[in-house]
């Protein structure tokens, strides 16, 4: 029921450790460079999501009311305490342990990859989507830890539970699957958020990606909403 769920966190465990162990050899001034590059290639992921056959209204509300819900949890300051507290029980002086910590996770848990993936994984036993999911997670832990540092590594606790709850529940959300609409909201508003990702790798800004998060799931009650109008 959740195959794909241990296969994508082992994915992300594997790749950062690959990262870390040879992210020492990098020299500083390449391993900013190779975040900026990174941060572009976030961007142009979080365009090609967010350019779907969709309509802009409901994602707009979704993300206002989604952002206000996640404001008002303050998810992005939990998660940054979550991640100085790893910190400080690993020992780490990394200066970007926390940043990598709450970026893999937002990065990696983030899109309609991940949660229809969870979904056909727990409703119809098919990992499939999460296989696909574990290679590019795997890919992208690597090049995140080898320029961020050990915090990319606890995402993978954050993929394993947030992707094994969805999965447990998924016989609660079957209609996400049932037609495109449902899947290419959570693209668009997933593409959003992962543009959002890719600035603050950039450094242009510091949107508070976490607390969007809310949105992902305020989008399919959205759609089903304008459906009925």
């Amino acid at each position: 029921m959740i195959t794909g769920t241990i296969v994508n966190t082992i994915a992300v465990t594997a790749g950062s450790l690959i990262g870390i162990t040879f992210g020492s050899r990098i020299k500083t001034k390449t391993k900013d460079a190779v975040v900026k590059a990174l941060g572009l290639a976030v961007l142009v992921l979080g365009m090609k999501m967010s350019f779907v056959n969709h309509d802009f209204l409901p994602g707009l509300v979704s993300l206002v009311l989604g952002t206000g819900i996640g404001e008002f949890l303050d998810i992005e300051i939990k998660l940054d305490k979550t991640g100085k507290y790893l910190q400080e029980k690993t020992g780490s002086n990394s200066g970007t342990f926390v940043l990598g910590f709450i970026t893999a996770t937002v990065l990696f848990c983030v899109g309609s990859m991940t949660i229809v993936g969870a979904i056909k994984d727990g409703l119809n036993n098919d990992p499939s989507v999460l296989y696909v999911k574990s290679l590019l997670d795997g890919i992208s832990s690597i090049i995140l830890a080898s320029t961020l540092g050990i915090g990319v590594i606890f995402s993978a606790i954050f993929v394993f539970v947030y992707q094994g709850l969805l999965s447990l529940l998924a016989s609660k959300a079957t209609f996400l699957l049932s037609e495109e609409v449902y899947v290419n909201g959570i693209s668009l508003v997933g593409g959003i958020i992962i543009l959002g990702i890719g600035l603050n790798m950039l450094e242009l800004t510091k949107i508070k990606t976490a607390n969007m998060l809310p949105a992902l799931f305020i989008i399919p009650f959205m759609d089903f909403i304008f459906k009925l109008f």
